[in-house]
């Protein structure tokens, strides 16, 4: 186990940033592909948000240019910032009304998102982007 886990400190912070760089490009893209922007700019509506789907729309864009800039290394810090502010009004809005789990002990729960957040943060304290 003394290589464990093969790659160095600075490796494993590439494989972290891309990992939830993919992680936001996926949602956005299946956002998108599964023709669901409408019924989420619906739900925001239906919060009492103005142009829901507009509001949807750049959400989207930002996960995915975002999400892009993110994987590159680039504005790591800000990038995380965003992406964590974003988080926290999802949890607000969405997710803490489920409580805390996402699967199999219940549906919809911040967990995820927490987790998102940690690792987000553990990316903007890195003094730097390491590149791919």
């Amino acid at each position: 186990m003394q290589k464990f886990p093969f790659l160095s400190l600075a490796q494993m912070l590439v494989v972290l940033r891309v990992s939830i760089a993919f992680v936001f490009l996926a949602h956005a893209s299946v956002r998108v592909i599964g023709g669901t922007i409408e019924r989420f700019g619906g739900f925001l509506e239906g919060k009492g948000f103005i142009m829901g789907v507009a509001i949807v729309w750049v959400i989207t864009a930002f996960e995915l240019i975002g999400g892009a800039l993110l994987a590159w290394g680039r504005f790591t810090k800000w990038l995380s910032a965003a992406f964590i502010g974003m988080l926290v009004i999802g949890i607000i809005l969405i997710h803490a009304s489920a409580g805390w789990f996402v699967g199999e002990h219940g549906t919809g729960g911040i967990e995820y998102s927490a987790v998102l957040i940690i690792a987000l943060l553990v990316l903007a304290a890195s003094d730097t982007a390491p590149q791919m």
